[in-house]
């Protein structure tokens, strides 16, 4: 009987949160896009700064992890093709593979585990020393101030990110192929784009989109809902990295199921 209680339990406070989370996702919209035009603007330089916090300060660490994945994926391609006597072809299945699946998802995992483990932390340790409390206190809605910048800056920057990343990996498949492999460097890159069509690119767009949203929404919350003090901002930091992993890749497979099982 404890068993089924406690699953019964875990189920409702996993429906609970989704939830709220959902919420927290519309009240955010509303400020973006629905609340009255004279306010959308205040606090432009706060949100350039969370565009330069997500975006412009993650960009090394994005470069150098897509770079580094473009040159062990063509490393490993080229073992299996070699055996085909299609090593050429090696330029195709980075720039597809990379611009489809690697490069959001990866980027996203990067920013993920470095945005938004700090939005949880900065939220919580303000839940936690109830400077929250004192923007309700003036009539200051939280997620105008506080939620709202960050969603923005992510969604904004993450796709700029991705793009980045795109070109690192391909910029890593170019190293091997060129200087390991003996392709020459104008067959290597007619090759690269012969195959990469602008779906490609486009549906990683769209992925880093809405991994933007998952990883916003996921950090303001737990940020948000921080109990417990300096052990409950460590514990929500934490799931806000794990959760986000997880989400990323769910919901990866399903936007990859819509877009190449229905043609889309």
């Amino acid at each position: 009987m404890n068993i089924l209680q406690a699953i019964g339990r875990t189920t409702l406070n996993a429906g609970a949160a989704i939830w709220d989370v959902f919420a927290l996702f519309f009240h955010t919209l509303y400020w973006l896009l629905f609340a009255p035009f004279i306010g959308k603007f205040i606090g432009r330089r706060y949100i350039f700064a969370q565009m330069v916090f997500a975006g412009v300060q993650s960009i090394l660490i994005v470069f150098f992890v897509t770079l580094f994945i473009g040159i062990v994926l063509a490393m490993q391609g080229a073992y299996q093709l070699s055996q085909l006597g299609a090593v050429r072809f090696v330029a195709a299945l980075i720039s597809v593979s990379v611009c489809r699946e690697i490069g959001p998802v990866l980027v996203a995992l990067v920013v993920a585990g470095r945005v938004g483990s700090a939005i949880a932390a900065e939220l919580g340790t303000m839940k936690v020393t109830e400077q929250i409390e004192a923007l309700e206190t003036m009539a200051l809605n939280p997620i105008r101030f506080l939620v709202m910048p960050r969603f923005l800056s992510l969604v904004v920057m993450l796709p700029v990110l991705t793009i980045l990343g795109d070109l690192a990996g391909m910029l890593g498949g170019y190293l091997v192929g060129v200087y390991n492999l003996k392709i020459s460097p104008g067959l290597y890159i007619k090759t690269n784009f012969e195959f990469l069509v602008m779906k490609d690119v486009m549906t990683g767009l769209l992925k880093s989109v809405v991994f933007a949203m998952v990883i916003a929404m996921i950090g303001c919350y737990q940020g948000l809902n921080t109990k417990g003090g300096a052990e409950g901002v460590g514990r929500a930091t934490t799931l806000s990295v794990v959760v986000s992993f997880i989400l990323i890749i769910l919901t990866d497979a399903i936007l990859t199921g819509i877009f190449y099982f229905s043609n889309v």
